[in-house]
């Protein structure tokens, strides 16, 4: 369907004229081309000036090293306005003097997209709406439109049965001056004929729009875009791609002679995003998922999320990064899900410092004055009033819910210790000879999970719900067989 949106795994091209945004009177005919894997590319017969010059004096023109880029380049195709932004020539052919006249070739790779409409730049407020699908959307939205009944009179199967279409009311929030809305958008039922047989068809799509108060940016909108990607992620412990993301733009509305008013003109965005949805890939495990609208109201989590985003993303792309893209030694990822604990602490502004200020300033300047003079700024740099790496993982096992932390972490105490001193041997000698492989995988799994946990918490997940994920989640129930075997202290430490 013509206004189905562009799906970023989906190949595509558009033929038309491209010019620079700042000459439109001097047009250039060229194909843009899109995969998901080689991305963006623009082929054009003919060539936008590449070359720097300059003209030292009238009649003269110096040619410098390097080549010329592009913030913007316009189009049109297909009877669609489109903008590329990030453009940089990957090669130019030129045949002035040729033996045989013909016209100039260059190519041009961009970084982003937008079909469907000009804007001068990613910071220009054009849109008014964003809409946003990534994977496990609908998974994670626990609704449908579908509803199934098999026929089974006297509870027997007749081969009777019906699949009807109930639609689903959308869901909003407002956060801010933005609200977000859940929504749901079904095709009407058709039946795909075959030689071999036929198939009834209809399709449930679940997005999220975001439309703030006043027009925003692309920079605007690939932000939000990441923002629900990085949700979804959190909430299926899994890397969650982005399928779309499609834009209304602002000042498109226009209105038929009975006064009714058409919908505003929608614009495509093609990009790369951290994390590229599949359309037919299967759905993950409902097991494996931490939470869902079910569990966490929509417009409970959004706000939550908005919220903590910021101070949880540093630390949920290191856990996602161990999860989906393991290093291959233990001690790198000893070193990830360690700096992930450490991030995320300081991030949830929770640190408790060893000593009153006051009391601290005294120490110090008590110590400096022993030091010699031309050695003070480096001991001064040195003595802070930080909480130590042990002092961090206490901090985090205490807020989440404790009977799920006691289910996870039977000797928080012994794990401290160990994770600390494992840590410090790597840091500072660069192995870890105090420690076996299987204890150190243990570590990272156990200090993964005690950050996951905390994630939950900053969401609002419930106690009970936390200690189902620790008992059911396979992967956590996992981790915490290994904490009973590997991380309880057998003798005082």
């Amino acid at each position: 369907m013509t206004n189905d949106p562009l799906n970023l795994e989906e190949a595509g091209e558009w033929a038309g004229l491209w010019w620079l945004q700042d000459d439109p009177d001097e047009t250039v005919p060229g194909v843009l081309r899109y995969d998901a894997d080689g991305g963006l590319s623009l082929a054009l017969i003919g060539a936008f000036e590449d070359r720097i010059m300059s003209n030292p004096r009238p009649g003269v023109t110096s040619y410098h090293e390097g080549t010329r880029t592009w913030d913007v380049i316009h189009g049109a195709a297909d009877q669609r306005e489109i903008t590329l932004l990030g453009n940089v020539p990957n090669s130019s052919r030129r045949t002035f003097g040729a033996r045989v006249a013909s016209p100039d070739k260059q190519t041009i790779t961009a970084t982003v997209a937008i079909i469907g409409a000009h804007v001068s730049g990613d910071t220009d407020p054009a849109f008014v709406m964003a809409e946003v699908s990534v994977e496990d959307l609908g998974l994670w939205a626990a609704t449908s439109v579908f509803e199934g009944l098999v026929g089974a009179p006297d509870g027997r199967i007749d081969g009777t049965g019906r699949i009807s279409v109930k639609p689903v009311e959308a869901q909003s929030v407002v956060v801010g001056d933005t609200e977000y809305r859940l929504v749901h958008t079904h095709t009407l039922p058709y039946f795909d004929q075959r030689k071999g047989g036929a198939v009834g068809r209809m399709k449930d799509t679940v997005s999220i729009c975001v439309a703030p108060a006043e027009p925003f940016s692309l920079s605007a909108a690939l932000h939000e875009a990441s923002l629900v990607q990085d949700l979804i992620s959190v909430a299926t412990h899994r890397a969650a791609g982005v399928l779309w993301l499609r834009l209304e733009v602002a000042g498109s509305e226009s209105h038929l002679p009975d006064g009714l008013t058409l919908p505003r003109r929608r614009a495509d965005v093609l990009y790369s995003p951290a994390a590229l949805g599949k359309h037919e890939a299967k759905v993950v495990d409902r097991h494996r998922v931490f939470f869902t609208c079910d569990s966490l109201p929509f417009e409970e989590v959004l706000p939550r999320w908005c919220q903590a985003h910021d101070a949880l993303q540093a630390a949920t792309n290191m856990i996602l990064g161990l999860r989906y893209a393991p290093a291959r030694f233990v001690e790198s990822n000893l070193l990830t899900a360690v700096g992930a604990a450490e991030v995320l602490h300081r991030n949830l502004r929770i640190d408790k410092k060893p000593f009153p200020k006051a009391e601290f300033t005294a120490m110090r300047d008590a110590m400096l004055d022993q030091i010699p003079e031309e050695h003070r700024d480096r001991f001064k740099g040195v003595i802070r009033n930080d909480p130590t790496l042990r002092d961090r993982l206490y901090a985090l096992a205490a807020r989440p819910d404790q009977k799920a932390i006691a289910q996870l972490v039977p000797d928080v105490d012994h794990w401290a210790k160990r994770t600390t001193r494992a840590r410090n041997d790597l840091a500072h000698e660069g192995r870890t000879p105090n420690h076996s492989i299987e204890e150190l995988f243990t570590i990272v799994e156990v200090t993964t999970a005690v950050v996951i946990l905390n994630v939950l918490h900053e969401l609002g997940l419930s106690a009970e719900r936390q200690r189902e994920i620790v008992r059911d989640h396979p992967t956590l129930r996992y981790t915490a067989g290994l904490a009973r075997e590997w991380l309880v202290a057998s003798e005082p430490d």
